[in-house]
């Protein structure tokens, strides 16, 4: 199974990890204020796919890979599992477990990502894209 998900380029401190995955397209979004990352112009949102063989992996590099300075996500999902990756530390959580969302939710926000960053609810999640 195929997952797809998101990297922003400049959450990345080493971006040699987007070798590993297909990039799908690129998004350029201009920052605003409800970002809240003043020290970058714009965003570089990657729409991408990792082989199911390689999201163990890819976590594990994206995990070492993210930015220190700031705190940041990347992730991905399929139909049954969602991968949320923040810098040293991988979440691996059943699509179905509301339990498992709000644990990487609490993480996400004791690191100082704002709230609306970090809403993986699988109902606001399906469908959602580049």
């Amino acid at each position: 199974m195929i997952y797809q998900g998101t990297i922003i380029e400049e959450s990345l401190e080493d971006k040699s990890v987007l070798k590993n995955v297909t990039v799908l397209k690129t998004k350029i979004e201009p920052v605003v204020e409800k970002h809240q990352t003043p020290w970058l112009k714009q965003w570089a949102l990657h729409a991408v796919e990792i082989k199911d063989v390689e999201a163990e992996a890819v976590a594990n590099d994206l995990a070492k890979a993210l930015e220190i300075e700031h705190p940041w996500y990347a992730d991905y999902k399929n139909e049954t599992t969602h991968y949320i990756i923040f810098r040293d530390k991988v979440f691996k959580i059943d699509r179905t477990s509301k339990e498992q969302y709000d644990e990487a939710k609490e993480y996400g926000i004791s690191l100082g990502i704002p709230t609306y960053q970090v809403d993986f609810s699988p109902r606001f999640w399906h469908g959602k894209g580049i």
